[in-house]
């Protein structure tokens, strides 16, 4: 995958929201796994995974990068794995006995 756009947007940055860029940078530049990124930065793996993805598809249609999105001041601190909300679950489907 040619990642060149979004290695140029580290190279050349014009804004940034640190926490994202340092770890969407550790990925692109330094060419970190992912897991070691997560970790490094507070990041679950699959929203790291995800901001990833949003990242490139930006970097593809032009558009600006994660980085001009609201703060969130409840935001986790660097270290901090993220709270979520549970998905509750699908009721379970009735069984047919035997």
């Amino acid at each position: 995958m040619d990642d060149s756009m979004c290695r140029r947007f580290f190279l050349e940055p014009e804004q940034s929201s640190p926490r994202r860029y340092e770890a969407l940078r550790a990925i692109f530049v330094e060419g970190l796994p992912p897991n070691q990124v997560a970790d490094r930065f507070g990041y679950r793996l699959a929203a790291l995974r995800s901001l990833v993805s949003r990242f490139r598809s930006g970097c593809r249609a032009g558009t600006h990068p994660p980085f001009s999105f609201a703060m969130d001041l409840a935001a986790p601190v660097a270290g901090k794995h993220a709270k979520t909300k549970a998905v509750p679950n699908s009721p379970k489907s009735p069984t047919v006995a035997s």
